[in-house]
């Protein structure tokens, strides 16, 4: 008879456990994330959906960045990632994620209810999880990827210094030469002109990248990264002229090269610079540093009478993991994350832009000002053609050899060519292989 009773309590455990215990709901969804500003609010949504569904979620955090990216591929190697999780990385990253099969398909989710789900978010948002026919990753066509927030990079400028210097806070320079004039009034107040994080390549190929397109159109760019067009061509000299100019106009804070964002950030907060190239996040990092600067955000002035784009996309994305047991759970999830109510409360805590478009209509201020050049972002994998890595190091390292006066953009350009060159033998050579 003991025998016989432990046998059914075996049986049962899973469900109601034994001696009395009380039942025993699902396993936690579990959610891998890297976003240490917004772990209260994660947290705090978890308790909100379960209380509406009934299904746990358990929000895991591994910071920093690089810590993160470690412990998601490691959990690729064994078949351990959690039901959702987000990939730090290129788009390449992302296609090998998929090609192992680790990301589910979210193409027919987004396009079910004729299309709500995909309906409700920033389609550059959505665009830069999308991957298109024919690319160059094999991988086949359709969206994997959910953005929670969207992101982009302009200028952030001073409302009172402008006034100080005789302009007209509520309407920033405009163009390229009004933009430069503002050079030698800051320096008679004993102000800087511009601040960036441009030790950081990738902040300054994000300018560098909007300039490109304004100058040349988009085309020319993918056109020049799939190696038909030379960066010897005018349209690039034009480009790297841009930042001569900068350079000669003495707007650029001294020391740019070398200048990390965080000080960047430091200097615009602490009212030293009229203007500062930076994203999104700035309006959190202000807020912290300063909380009565005043300040507004435009887009890059333009040089001619092309509109002006602005590099930006998803903030930050999630992806389901396709071997997992539960990965219908993970989608019902997602579509609830990205739904207006949620978007709306990560809003108020974080300040993130809200990737849900009904969210998004909220905003005012500065924030406002960045949801509205969502239309007009540029990203990197929405192009139909991907640059090298190292391409992009010398074009980037070129940029700052102009800054500091050590070379002209006609060597960069030459120069850069050549590592195009070269890296294009190699990679055909090992396709030979």
């Amino acid at each position: 008879m003991m025998r016989r009773g432990m046998i059914l309590c075996l049986v049962l455990g899973a469900a109601v456990g034994c001696g009395g215990g009380q039942p025993v709901g699902p396993k936690p969804l579990r959610v891998w994330h890297w976003m240490t500003d917004r772990e209260e609010a994660f947290n705090e949504l978890a308790k909100r959906y379960e209380q509406q569904t009934g299904q746990a979620v358990r929000f895991e955090l591994y910071a920093p960045s690089d810590v993160y990216v470690q412990k998601v591929r490691a959990a690729a190697q064994t078949n351990g990632l959690p039901e959702v999780y987000g990939i730090l990385g290129e788009l390449r990253d992302v296609a090998s994620f998929i090609q192992a099969g680790h990301v589910l398909p979210l193409q027919s989710a987004m396009d079910a209810d004729n299309a709500a789900w995909r309906d409700q978010l920033f389609p550059k948002a959505l665009g830069v999880n999308t991957f298109g026919r024919n690319n160059a990753y094999g991988v086949d066509p359709g969206v994997y990827g959910v953005p929670i927030d969207v992101m982009n990079i302009q200028i952030f400028y001073n409302k009172h210094l402008l006034a100080k210097l005789g302009f007209d806070p509520n309407a920033p320079p405009a163009t390229w030469e009004a933009f430069l004039q503002v050079a030698q009034k800051a320096k008679a107040q004993q102000l800087i002109g511009f601040v960036s994080g441009w030790a950081e390549l990738w902040l300054l190929d994000c300018f560098a990248t909007d300039y490109a397109i304004h100058e040349m159109g988009m085309r020319k760019v993918e056109d020049t990264y799939a190696g038909k067009v030379s960066y010897t061509d005018p349209g690039w000299l034009r480009v790297l002229g841009r930042f001569q100019e900068l350079r000669d106009s003495g707007l650029l804070a001294e020391g740019i090269v070398t200048m990390g964002n965080k000080q960047a950030e430091q200097l615009f907060a602490n009212e030293r610079a009229v203007f500062a190239f930076n994203g999104t996040w700035g309006v959190n990092v202000y807020k912290s540093m300063n909380p009565s600067l005043e300040y507004g955000v435009m887009l890059p002035p333009r040089v001619n009478d092309r509109p002006m784009v602005t590099w930006g996309g998803a903030g930050s994305s999630f992806f389901v993991n396709a071997k997992a047991a539960r990965s219908a759970d993970g989608v019902a999830f997602l579509k609830w994350l990205t739904a207006a109510p949620q978007q709306t409360y990560l809003l108020e805590v974080t300040q993130n832009i809200p990737a849900n478009r009904e969210a998004a209509d909220a905003l005012t201020g500065p924030l406002a000002s960045f949801a509205q050049a969502m239309d007009v972002t540029v990203h990197p994998r929405l192009f139909s053609a991907q640059e090298d890595g190292t391409v992009l190091e010398a074009f980037g390292k070129g940029i700052q050899s102009i800054l500091i006066g050590e070379a002209t953009p006609a060597q960069v350009a030459a120069n850069v060519e050549q590592v195009k060159q070269r890296q294009a033998q190699r990679q055909s050579t090992h396709a030979v292989r």
